[in-house]
């Protein structure tokens, strides 16, 4: 009998303990609700050390310029899936995330789009592409007002039928730009890109009067390999300046006139 009264006793406590719990969590989860937004706490992280948004310019999508305004308003108020939403319409936001704390901040965390080049397309059909940048995940995405990245400028007529880098068909065109901006000599070399209506690739660099016949992109190490080659054993002895074109497009084969 007293071993039932005390497995019964347990039992009771047991359960008391638990459904104090859950009163405490549910008491903190209304007062938690009950408060209110007391700051907004911006985090955003760097491009280069750079950012293209300030926290202004976050403040301002948060709250539609000030025509919704956050501070002030109860925590079960606030839409946060809504407000991440309303962040991501806009291009110099990749992805975002919005939380609270327990002195009653409003978190929000930022990832801002990276990018691999900058369009400058010409021709009346594509004209409102141009003065974008492409991320690294083959998006177009304005520019900013506030840092001007140092990336290759882009132009040609490629572009005049593909409106985006996303499909499947121009990934090559998307490797070939990221591998450029990972590679510090050639980030440094490299000005510009033009692409012709085929996909051929042309490059013009930061050093020298010559162009560079890339050709299709494809075989990117065997064709860096190739043009390193001529600027560490060709171009000095020859010169900088004597060439004006360099090819680098046929295999086993590198072409200076």
């Amino acid at each position: 009998m007293f071993s039932t009264f005390n497995s019964t006793r347990k039992w009771i406590l047991t359960i008391g303990g638990i459904c104090c719990l859950f009163g405490l969590i549910a008491f903190t989860e209304i007062q938690q609700g009950q408060k209110r937004v007391q700051a907004v706490v911006i985090h955003l992280d760097e491009i280069d050390g750079h950012r293209f948004l300030t926290n202004r310019d976050v403040r301002g999508y948060l709250t539609n310029e000030g025509a919704d305004p956050v501070i002030g308003k109860a925590f079960d108020e606030v839409d946060f899936r809504q407000l991440e939403k309303r962040l991501l319409q806009h291009g110099l936001v990749k992805k975002c995330q919005i939380s609270r704390d327990l002195q009653g901040n409003l978190l929000v965390a930022i990832e801002q789009p990276r990018p691999v080049a900058r369009l400058m397309a010409s021709g009346e059909e594509i004209r409102a592409m141009s003065g974008q940048y492409v991320s690294e995940e083959g998006r177009f995405f304005p520019l900013s007002m506030n840092y001007a990245a140092r990336v290759p400028i882009l132009t040609g007529e490629y572009f005049r039928q593909n409106r985006s880098l996303l499909t499947e068909k121009n990934q090559p065109l998307l490797v070939l730009l990221s591998y450029i901006q990972q590679d510090s000599f050639w980030r440094a070399q490299i000005n510009e890109l033009s692409v012709d209506a085929q996909g051929g690739v042309t490059m013009w660099p930061q050093i020298g009067s010559h162009q560079i016949e890339f050709g299709f992109p494809t075989d990117l190490d065997a064709k860096f390999k190739k043009l390193k080659l001529v600027y560490t054993d060709v171009l000095p002895a020859k010169g900088w300046d004597r060439y004006k074109r360099v090819s680098v497009q046929y295999r086993n084969q590198i072409v200076c006139e």
